[in-house]
């Protein structure tokens, strides 16, 4: 594998002979200015037929984005707003991400509020086909337009719901980490048939659920192993899961710990 480097230095997308295999192009949305006076953007990676990238929890393999705002101006805070992802096969494991196309939004607080915010990123994610890529893009949003913009609104609209509810939820050591059976709610067990398992700390690696039915409940368990390769302990509290369909997603945040 190849570090893929890509300069943007000018607000316009980038042609696509300036870019790595599989990418067509990409950029930073102009976006607009929320009521709160807070800056809206978006990360658009148009891809090559066929072509996918990954979701901030890809599964057993993929590289999620990774955003180094550290050029940016008045930059505060960089809240990821993801749209509920794609099952996909890769080479037999099964990872979640988008095809062809990804519009993620993201919304700016400002370090300084009623300031004008210039967000700079330079982006590192994966690209694959048959195989796998590493990127890297350098992108630099233009000023914001008047008013909302029709494609980031649509993949706000799809980001996963949140729920009022949270999963139960068994936590016990494995000989590298520690094991997470969750069983979730009954209302929403049927709004879809994957699971995806994080904690906050994005450095445990977690494995793909395996899931499961008990009585009207879906049920999920994974391995959430530390660079340690120890037990540690695991805050249920910082525990998310995400039911995902192929038209619906819905996110429980915590569990309770049997």
């Amino acid at each position: 594998m190849r570090t893929l480097l890509l300069l943007l230095m000018s607000a316009a997308p980038a042609l696509a002979q300036d870019l790595p295999p599989g990418l067509v192009s990409a950029e930073l949305m102009p976006g607009w200015i929320t009521p709160e006076g807070h800056r809206m953007t978006a990360l658009r990676l148009e891809l090559e037929p066929g072509w996918k990238t990954y979701w901030r929890s890809p599964g057993d393999a993929g590289v999620p984005p990774r955003f180094d705002w550290r050029e940016s101006e008045n930059l505060g805070q960089a809240r990821l707003l993801w749209p509920r992802p794609e099952v996909i096969d890769s080479g037999g494991e099964r990872t979640l991400g988008y095809h062809d196309r990804l519009v993620l939004p993201i919304e700016i607080v400002p370090a300084a509020p009623g300031a004008p915010v210039e967000p700079r990123a330079v982006v590192d994610f994966g690209l694959c086909l048959d195989i796998c890529v590493p990127a890297e893009v350098t992108l630099t949003a233009p000023p914001p337009g008047p008013s909302p913009d029709p494609q980031i609104e649509a993949a706000l609209a799809r980001q996963p719901q949140p729920s009022a509810r949270q999963p139960d939820c068994r936590i016990t050591p494995i000989a590298d980490g520690m094991q997470v059976t969750a069983t979730l709610p009954e209302a929403e067990s049927d709004r879809g048939e994957e699971v995806a398992m994080e904690l906050e700390d994005g450095e445990i690696w977690v494995s793909a659920p395996e899931t499961g039915r008990e009585g009207g409940r879906m049920t999920a368990q994974a391995d959430f192993v530390a660079a340690s390769g120890k037990p540690f302990p695991l805050d249920p509290g910082a525990l998310r899961v995400t039911l995902i369909g192929p038209g619906d997603a819905v996110e429980f945040t915590g569990c309770r710990e049997d």
